[in-house]
């Protein structure tokens, strides 16, 4: 065969999931997010399957408006943070598998309980980031 089917880290080398339904691992490099931009039309149509994994609360908040992200704990404790129009919200995610849907548009951060592993399905196009949500 001539392509290479993995196995692949999901944290060091994520998944990009392109509109035509091509999967592209991208390794993750110090200038990883502008590298997705330039190599994947400013990620239009493009999602992104990552893994991350966190000790401490995110010092950013992030919004996507291109679509609704899944996020599922691989293990850990966190609270994940949602702010929309009428307020925030507060999710517990405590058991491995359980996941939140964040609504196109949400502003969301994580703060975790304990060290912590996350899978991230992203439809990244647009995604903003800010100190605190705007």
């Amino acid at each position: 065969m001539s392509f290479d089917a993995g196995p692949f880290d999901l944290q060091s080398t994520p998944l990009v999931l392109g509109p035509q339904g091509k999967a592209t691992p991208k390794e993750m490099t110090p200038d990883f997010y502008a590298e997705l931009a330039r190599e994947f039309d400013r990620f239009a149509g493009h999602v992104l399957v990552s893994r991350h994994e966190f000790e401490e609360p995110w010092p950013t908040w992030e919004m996507h408006p291109k679509g609704d992200e899944m996020v599922c704990l691989l293990f850990g404790d966190v609270d994940f943070v949602l702010r929309g129009e009428d307020g925030e919200q507060v999710v517990r995610v405590d058991r491995p598998g359980d996941y939140v849907v964040v609504p196109r548009g949400v502003w969301h951060t994580v703060r975790p309980r304990t060290r912590s592993s996350m899978l991230f399905v992203t439809p990244g196009e647009g995604t903003e980031n800010a100190e605190s949500p705007v």
